[in-house]
């Protein structure tokens, strides 16, 4: 995908307040639903990023949670908290883990609320002992596709679902590999998805690992994962491939001459070693 065509997806994203799915889908009919719906949670992390520590703040904080506390007691309906969330152009699940420490901290007001404590919270909200707050945090998790354990663990899901999936046509191919699994058994502490037991080639490059990334690959997040990942895998193991399976922006591509090729699909123009190749001729039959 080209930046200028990424750049109307997130400005379209950003100016139309509690932009849907739906809507992308319509405004940009040609591209994959995948696509769009990896381009749009990132923007909504972004967003929350940006007013993390002004929502979090003390006294907004506990205006928020005053603000809660007079909508159950006149009576609101239920799903005030996403209300509020969508008011805020912030995380469902964000808000309700605010809300919930507020409402933690008032109970034990000399007491410290562990980061351990709230999450173990969110992840059964029967434990939450208001029944109101109980099935509002329920209901901010079940809306929101970006932040909280249920959006975790289908984010976690998708990700095993393509790296089976690169396994499998690997194994299709005869392309012999071990999984980022067994090299942590064995030590190794930074590893790629895929590490390549005899190189291959793409387009003239050799490729000795991938890595599987289910996500669409924008600036910032292919920036970070130079730095965290694809560097360290290159330090290590040599050049390799990274696949964006839902896309990426084009003009990221800048490493392929220098050993990190990027794809949004396991290529097919894989040019096999011929062992026989480096075999001196007048040692053959020998």
């Amino acid at each position: 995908m080209k930046l200028l065509q990424y750049n109307k997806i997130v400005e379209a994203i950003n100016s139309h307040s509690g932009c849907t799915m739906a809507l992308l889908l319509d405004l940009f009919p040609g591209l994959e639903k995948n696509t769009l719906g990896s381009i749009w949670s990132q923007e909504m992390q972004k967003k929350v990023k940006k007013n993390f520590h002004r929502i979090n703040a003390s006294e907004k904080a506990t205006e928020i949670y005053n603000k809660y506390l007079e909508s159950v007691g006149s009576g609101a309906a239920p799903g005030l908290l996403v209300e509020m969330a969508q008011q805020l152009d912030y995380s469902p699940a964000m808000l309700a883990k605010l809300v919930l420490e507020q409402y933690l901290l008032a109970r034990c007001p000399t007491t410290s609320v562990s980061k351990s404590q709230v999450n173990a919270l969110l992840r059964d909200t029967t434990l939450i002992e208001d029944r109101d707050l109980s099935f509002e945090v329920y209901l901010c998790l079940l809306q929101d596709d970006v932040y909280g354990p249920f959006a975790d663990s289908i984010k976690h899901s998708i990700g095993h679902e393509y790296e089976f999936h690169l396994c499998r046509k690997l194994d299709q191919l005869n392309i012999s590999y071990h999984t980022e699994d067994v090299l942590r058994s064995r030590g190794y502490d930074k590893t790629p998805d895929i590490k390549l037991d005899i190189p291959i080639a793409v387009d003239g490059q050799v490729i000795n690992w991938i890595e599987s990334k289910a996500s669409f690959g924008d600036e910032e997040s292919h920036r970070g994962y130079l730095r965290d990942q694809f560097w360290s895998y290159w330090n290590r193991f040599g050049s390799g491939l990274v696949i964006y399976w839902f896309g990426f922006v084009e003009e990221v591509d800048q490493h392929g001459d220098k050993g990190i090729l990027l794809r949004d699909h396991l290529p097919s123009n894989i040019t096999f070693m011929d062992p026989l190749a480096l075999v001196p001729h007048d040692s053959i039959g020998k």
